[in-house]
């Protein structure tokens, strides 16, 4: 008896996907819950695995594009050892010698679904909003000393680091909470003004850029939100985030800094309104009441949308930030 390997719904939107690898070959024995393939979707890349064990025959070669509910393969049951794959067509001769790497002069393949949707939330962003940028920079001491003081019994107390990116989740509420037309969409010809606060961080994988979302950020302290970041970080590497899990954020953190970056101008996740782009901290000097002196300094970036944010707005949300990261007891007495 066999039984078929379909092409699960992850999403209701979504109605195909990139079969991308087979992690088992044809003929192998597998377990139930090995994991089968990978399918990848314009918005996450999900992992199929065996509903029971048997042994796997492969209908449909990875890389290939397939439709949700399209059979793939199938789990004939067996005692466990491996069937010997089908026999391959041989493969015709090659008409010439195969080129030399001089004459190879670039490799064509096929983008992803994710990658092929990234492009186009980024083309569309360009096209539908009114993009400007602001520029300011915060003065990293005060956070940096106040984690290396409590660093050893943060960890020890809750089972994760104390990062940077938890401060400025709250720095950017606070922020939010004091420009709120930048916590706003907008729908047609209405503004649609949000009274929550479900954050979106940008994550670089092996498969591009996900935005997976904080949900009431406002409501939790620094420890659910470390532990929140790594066990999305962690879903992200291993393809295993959900389509909920990138739905319904209102503004967007990206964190450039952790590859080098020392300034950029981040581009708007529609339909939010913002997004606030972080950078690499750079000791260098500064002026602090008449005296010059050498300081952890990040420069900070707000992309925004002109058409719902004017410039004051913009430049009140980052001096907002920049207080709240420079004098973080603000952030505990919600100031």
């Amino acid at each position: 008896m066999s039984l078929q390997i379909k092409i699960p719904s992850v999403g209701e939107s979504i109605e195909s996907g990139l079969l991308s690898v087979w992690h088992k070959q044809d003929g192998e024995a597998v377990a139930a819950g090995d994991v089968l393939f990978t399918l990848e979707t314009d918005k996450v890349s999900t992992e199929i695995t065996a509903e029971k064990a048997g042994v796997l025959h492969i209908l449909v070669a990875q890389g290939e594009e397939v439709k949700i509910g399209a059979v793939v393969g199938t789990l004939e049951e067996g005692s466990g050892t491996t069937i010997a794959p089908a026999a391959t067509p041989e493969a015709k001769p090659a008409p010439s010698a195969p080129p030399t790497p001089k004459e190879e002069r670039f490799t064509r393949t096929k983008m992803s679904p994710l990658r092929r949707k990234i492009a186009a939330q980024l083309v569309m962003a360009q096209q539908t909003a009114a993009i400007l940028t602001t520029f300011n920079e915060c003065d990293m001491s005060a956070v940096m000393e106040l984690r290396a003081r409590h660093q050893e019994a943060f960890t020890k107390e809750h089972g994760v680091k104390l990062g940077f990116m938890s401060f400025f989740i709250k720095a950017t509420v606070a922020a939010l909470k004091a420009v709120p037309t930048i916590n706003s969409r907008i729908d047609g010809e209405e503004l649609i003004i949000n009274h929550y606060y479900d954050i979106g961080v940008a994550v670089g994988t092996e498969r591009g850029l996900v935005v997976p979302v904080i949900r009431d950020a406002d409501q939790k302290g620094f420890a659910t939100l470390e532990k929140d970041l790594v066990a999305y970080a962690q879903s992200a590497r291993e393809g295993k985030l959900r389509v909920e899990d990138l739905q319904g954020g209102v503004f967007t953190i990206s964190n450039g800094g952790v590859y080098g970056s020392l300034l950029s101008t981040p581009i708007l996740n529609p339909p939010q309104s913002g997004i606030l782009g972080l950078h690499k901290i750079m000791e260098r000097p500064i002026a602090v009441k008449g005296q010059v002196v050498i300081r952890p300094m990040m420069n900070l970036a707000l992309s925004y949308d002109h058409r719902v944010v004017d410039g004051k707005e913009a430049v009140t949300f980052l001096i907002k930030v920049k207080e709240a990261i420079e004098d973080p007891a603000r952030m505990l007495l919600d100031m």
